[in-house]
């Protein structure tokens, strides 16, 4: 009689942990998709916002744009493509590439004084060895095989 409870105890714990499967299975879908949903809309506004200062830009006054101004709308757009590039691949290696590629822009983009451009770069320096030291070299492997 006890072996015949502990049976029933055992499937009823085998259901319940199945359904706990299931539901943590159908969330972790559920959010999947939703990243890609953002993904996608922010892809179409920075693609969409691209255009409007292409054409703003060649339609103005006789191209009279400023290079900074250019650069500004270019780097801009990487920006915001690394952006969903990290909504799309949720790794730690790629938000330290966004973060690398953010704070590069500014360091380009900024007419600061030299303190704090040494300050950025020295930011971006502790990015590389956070990279470096504190990320398994399989995940980065991992990455790599992703991208190819």
């Amino acid at each position: 009689m006890t072996n015949n409870k502990e049976s029933r105890f055992q499937q009823w714990k085998n259901k319940i942990e199945n359904r706990e499967h299931r539901s943590v299975f159908i969330y972790h879908r559920i959010l999947y998709v939703f990243e890609r949903v953002i993904a996608g809309i922010t892809l179409a506004i920075i693609i969409l916002s691209l255009g409007y200062e292409l054409f703003h830009i060649f339609t103005g006054n006789g191209l009279q744009v400023d290079l900074n101004d250019f650069l500004h709308y270019i780097l801009t757009v990487v920006v915001g493509l690394e952006f969903v590039r990290m909504l799309i691949d949720t790794t730690p290696a790629s938000v330290l590439e966004v973060l690398t590629v953010a704070i590069t822009r500014h360091v380009i983009l900024s007419q600061g004084s030299p303190i704090e451009s040494l300050a950025s770069i020295a930011c971006i320096a502790g990015l590389f060895a956070v990279r470096h030291f504190l990320i398994r070299r399989e995940e980065l492997n991992e990455e790599m095989v992703d991208l190819e």
